[in-house]
């Protein structure tokens, strides 16, 4: 059993387990049911009351329905939770759900102002843009954050490293500019293995986890950690709204969870390597990549950061023409999108994840997002280089004068 002093690792494999062995299986067993028994009509009434406004499964109440509380869930929520450090943590079907919910229950709570840092993920950035959620946004730099701040600010919502270009943020400086306003902040790029952002000020730490934490890209859902306060009341949204996550779902990311440590250390030192070698070569402007040299000016890593994770985003010199041509001449990498699987994924963010970004916060043309997996470092080396060597040559032609202009 594990101990609140047991190591990171040792919780990865561990969290969430206590009540599996209690009932003498040694891995969680997936409960389908959809809706429970009831043991009186009070019992009922009340369990019913006290889960549709965001209260935890108390002793001797019922589960009542699968969209108020579900065990499988649960479970990941309490592990994930303890990975990141926080009071709990509310799982949904989806990342954009997870952070719909927040953004509803900050606007229901008469606070429906948002405050934002660009570069987010495409998705975020288009749900804040549009007002869908009855949300408005301020965008602002990091050091913007405290004079954007209005009396109806419901939250800050910030990413680090930032998806596409892994521009980081100091979340503690973020947080004090926040001040009482709370602070979420997308983790999914970092995992809890390389940062916690509740050690850091942060009030709501947000996941795709169809990411990293689930890791082979085989399914879909999102958490919020939060502390008990917010979990209350992301768990009320979720009820009314009926985005939770899937016991299927939920069985495969806490299954993720035990293997996430050495998944994305063993990422990390492969992209470490590949961010090295793919800047030498003449069709690549520049490498984002934090742990290069000079792309941590706040020397965040060992400080915030335990890494540089195993994202790399590449700025092509040829523009878009190299982009496009580079993605498509990839046979190992797989153009997809999405990240953070145990294979390598390949995509041109400006035509897809960033596509309805306003065009004066879109990714540049030729910047490429690539995921590093498991596979070998020299067989990865070897398929993007050949990849570099058509999106030269597809810039060159770009480039090169035709007919056309020369009349």
């Amino acid at each position: 059993m594990q101990t609140s002093s047991s190591q990171f690792d040792t919780r990865a494999v561990h969290g969430g387990m206590d009540g599996v062995r209690a009932s003498g299986s040694h891995v969680p067993v997936i409960d389908f049911s959809t809706t429970n028994p009831l043991p009186s009509v009070d019992v009922g009434g009340l369990s019913y009351e006290e889960l549709a406004t965001g209260h935890e499964l108390g002793d001797g109440r019922s589960a009542v329905y699968q969209r108020l509380w579900q065990p499988g869930v649960a479970r990941f929520e309490e592990a994930l939770a303890d990975l990141e450090g926080t009071e709990g943590a509310v799982a949904f079907a989806s990342g954009m759900a997870a952070l719909a919910a927040a953004l509803i229950a900050a606007a229901s709570a008469g606070r429906p102002h948002i405050v934002a840092v660009r570069p987010l993920y495409g998705g975020t950035d288009h749900v804040l843009e549009s007002g869908l959620l009855g949300t408005r946004v301020t965008w602002a730099d990091a050091a913007g954050i405290g004079a954007a701040i209005e009396p109806d600010t419901g939250l800050v919502v910030v990413e680090t490293p930032a998806n596409p270009t892994l521009e980081l943020l100091d979340l503690r400086r973020v947080a004090d500019a926040a001040g009482d306003v709370p602070l979420l902040v997308d983790n999914t790029f970092a995992t809890p293995v390389l940062q916690r952002p509740a050690e850091h000020g942060a009030t709501l730490v947000l996941h795709s986890a169809t990411k990293y934490l689930g890791g082979h890209g085989d399914v879909m859902g999102g958490v919020v950690a939060a502390d008990r306060e917010w979990a209350e009341r992301l768990r009320r949204v979720r009820a009314l709204t009926g985005g939770l996550l899937h016991p299927m779902a939920a069985y495969l990311l806490h299954r993720g969870l035990r293997t996430l440590p050495i998944r994305v250390r063993a990422q990390q030192a492969t992209a470490a390597v590949l961010a090295e070698r793919l800047a030498s070569h003449p069709a690549v402007a520049g490498v984002r990549y934090p742990g290069l040299p000079g792309q941590d000016p706040q020397r965040l890593l060992g400080r915030q950061l335990d890494g540089p994770g195993s994202i790399i985003a590449l700025d092509l010199a040829g523009g878009y023409e190299s982009a496009a041509r580079f993605t498509e001449a990839c046979e190992l990498v797989t153009h997809a999108v999405s990240l953070g699987g145990v294979d390598s994924l390949v995509q041109h963010p400006a035509s897809l994840t960033h596509r309805p970004v306003a065009g004066d916060a879109k990714p540049d043309a030729g910047v490429v997002r690539l995921s590093v997996g498991l596979e070998h470092v020299d067989d990865l080396t070897s398929d993007l280089m050949a990849a570099l060597d058509a999106a030269a040559e597809a810039g060159s032609l770009a480039a090169a004068p035709t007919l056309a202009d020369a009349r």
